[in-house]
């Protein structure tokens, strides 16, 4: 299945690179970057590492990955993998993400940080309070247990675009594991390899970022909630 890479950056110049050239290349069709307005060179960093670079000048996560999902229609892509730019996440771990899939065992692989090895002090206090309480939502009302919202996952295409992904904030990731609970995807989720990242968190590395993520990830929850009551 051709396996396709979508990664959502704002100003991550310095680190952009070293994700980009850290992805097995020999497994993966095509890596694209979306430049969500950066005011650095992350595009050009970016391209110069071999990655196709499409532009987005509306901030925001989710809004950055549509982009991307919009790209890779009608590309015969089999597996699109999300991951950051920030170097936080392992990029040469994309081959257990996407295993599962490929053997038609999974339908959706998500990278837990919760369950893997961590750095310390590369995973804050914040979110792995904000994973364990999103996480207890979910399990109560749709009975599916998740450890984490880790951006770092994989997912067959068709089954991506079956979910009519909407988010285009923070609450894209919660989204996206709400969705594939509702429509009884297959679901795994596997241990993941966390490290500080390069740069300072855009969500949790100011008091106000973290308080509206949280407030984005609670009212998707709740917006799903509803939703499924009026079905």
């Amino acid at each position: 299945m051709k396996t396709s890479v979508i990664i959502p950056a704002f100003n991550e110049e310095k680190s952009i690179g070293k994700v980009i050239n850290d992805l097995p290349s020999n497994i993966i069709s095509e890596i694209i970057v979306v430049d969500n307005n950066s005011t650095d060179n992350t595009g050009k960093a970016a391209a110069k590492s071999g990655a196709t670079v499409l532009f987005e000048g509306t901030k925001g996560y989710g809004v950055a990955c549509l982009k991307g999902i919009e790209y890779l229609k009608g590309k015969n892509c089999g597996i699109v993998v999300f991951l950051d730019g920030d170097y936080s996440d392992y990029p040469e771990e994309i081959i257990e993400l996407i295993k599962p899939i490929e053997y038609n065992q999974f339908d959706f692989v998500l990278g837990s940080r919760v369950l893997g090895k961590r750095e310390k002090g590369s995973l804050p206090f914040q979110s792995r309070i904000g994973s364990v309480v999103a996480g207890s939502l979910m399990n109560l009302f749709w009975h599916i247990k998740y450890t984490d919202l880790g951006p770092f996952r994989a997912i067959r295409f068709d089954k991506l675009i079956e979910l009519n992904m909407k988010d285009k904030w923070f609450g894209w990731t919660v989204e996206m594991q709400i969705k594939a609970a509702k429509k009884k995807f297959r679901i795994l989720e596997i241990p993941v390899s966390y490290r500080k990242r390069i740069g300072e968190s855009k969500v949790t590395g100011t008091l106000k970022g973290t308080f509206m993520a949280s407030v984005i990830i609670l009212k998707t929850i709740f917006i799903e909630v509803i939703k499924g009551r009026k079905l």
